[in-house]
């Protein structure tokens, strides 16, 4: 047993000088003949768990980022031979899958559409180019499934370098179709249009379709590898709220047993609970909040938050830094009307029975005031409270002064010092 796992480590270690060597600047053909014997059978797994040693070891991620296509270079023949995951439609592979295969069509529609365009500069084959593009960018969805959906089940099984990196090339994909669609807006639709588009997408076309390789030939069979039938069926369950491209779930596929984690009532990450519950947590519609965490958050909002049940009675409002308006402990209990002056209940009751009656949800207003001399444009809003079966629950006050955000301009993309 010591023997396997000396062997193992030493396999390990020979895995990794490999993508040192390509770091340092050696090249593909060099480093594949070097290690002709190695690289005949290592497995996609491997691949992942090497990068994810060094990411571990401390090489920085973004490091790793511009030389993937260079690591997938190496395995690249073994990678081809093995079949990919075999799924059934239903399972959150197969959806990515589909997806990829759309993806392909739409790239070769932007292609078409762009070589009409710059063939024939009109405004119609300029709308048809970006028409296409827009087409393109709804696979934005997939990566966002990545992101917030698999990408976090993987990390709970200590799966991380590799779905950092992956994340990195999703931003880099972003900023390409944006760039594109930006030049398409500003081209001409008469006379000569610059190369540089074509050279663009072809960029873009080129790292979306490298993407996709290394799903298919690295992390879909990883994430088989780790994921139990309990996650893939959480992820899934989960997709709508993102949204699909291309290709919508398929139901032939049926979770199998639960899990040794499940059959004993130990929380895993299917609804975003951690592994030990906080004492005391509360359980929400999505996660476990202890009461002071609860607190500390709502304290922290910029906004005044005060929420009245469904008998019109006052049960909370937030002490917050910025408030706007004064109140104390001692109207928690009393009705709403009450803690408004006379000129404005017959609006506040207004307000109440339209949401009893279901006739509307929402309600706002904005005034100007300065409590201190100072001006300030407050934005009051009011949302209607309903449970599951739709029943009247109460309403919510939110109240934010909205001064220092009007006269924001322009952006800011990097943190204040």
């Amino acid at each position: 047993m010591s023997e396997f796992i000396n062997n193992q480590t030493q396999r390990e270690e020979k895995l990794k000088s490999i993508i040192r060597l390509l770091h340092e600047g050696r090249s593909v053909d060099e480093v594949k003949a070097a290690f002709a014997d190695l690289l005949a059978d290592v497995g996609p797994d491997e691949i992942v768990r090497i990068e994810e040693a060094l990411v571990n070891e401390g090489l920085d991620p973004a490091e790793i980022e511009p030389l993937c296509d260079v690591h997938v270079a190496v395995f690249q023949d073994t990678l081809d031979s093995q079949r990919p995951p075999e799924t059934v439609p239903g399972h959150p592979v197969f959806t990515f899958r589909a997806e990829n295969l759309g993806v392909q069509r739409a790239l070769d529609g932007v292609g078409e559409a762009l070589n009409d365009y710059i063939a024939l500069p009109r405004a119609s084959t300029q709308g048809l180019a970006q028409k296409a593009l827009a087409h393109l960018r709804e696979y934005d969805k997939h990566y966002l499934r990545k992101e917030n959906l698999l990408f976090p089940f993987l990390e709970h099984k200590g799966f991380m370098g590799p779905t950092k990196v992956m994340w990195g090339v999703h931003d880099e994909v972003r900023r390409m179709w944006k760039a594109l669609a930006a030049a398409l807006e500003t081209a001409p639709v008469a006379g000569a249009v610059s190369p540089d588009l074509q050279t663009s997408f072809g960029k873009l076309a080129e790292t979306i379709r490298s993407m996709v390789y290394k799903e298919e030939h690295i992390l879909f069979p990883a994430a088989l590898e780790r994921l139990t039938d309990d996650e893939w069926a959480a992820i899934r369950d989960q997709g709508d709220e993102i949204g699909y491209c291309y290709a919508r779930p398929g139901r032939a596929w049926v979770p199998g047993q639960p899990t040794k984690a499940q059959l004993h009532g130990e929380a895993s990450p299917v609804h975003g609970a951690q592994l030990v519950a906080p004492e005391g947590a509360i359980a929400l519609s999505v996660g476990l909040l202890t009461a002071e965490q609860v607190d500390l958050m709502l304290r922290s909002l910029p906004v005044d938050i005060t929420f009245v049940d469904e008998n019109d009675e006052v049960r909370y409002f937030s002490q917050g830094r910025e408030r706007i308006f004064q109140r104390s402990p001692a109207i928690i209990g009393r009705k709403v009307q009450n803690c408004h002056p006379p000129q404005s209940v017959d609006r506040v009751q207004r307000i109440v029975d339209d949401f009893r009656a279901g006739k509307r949800d929402t309600a706002e207003f904005w005034i100007q005031m300065a409590p201190a001399g100072e001006p300030l444009f407050v934005h009051i809003r009011y949302f209607a409270l309903r449970d599951a079966s739709g029943a009247y629950r109460g309403s919510l006050e939110v109240s934010q002064n909205l001064t220092p955000l009007r006269a924001l301009e322009g952006e800011r993309r990097l943190l204040d010092e």
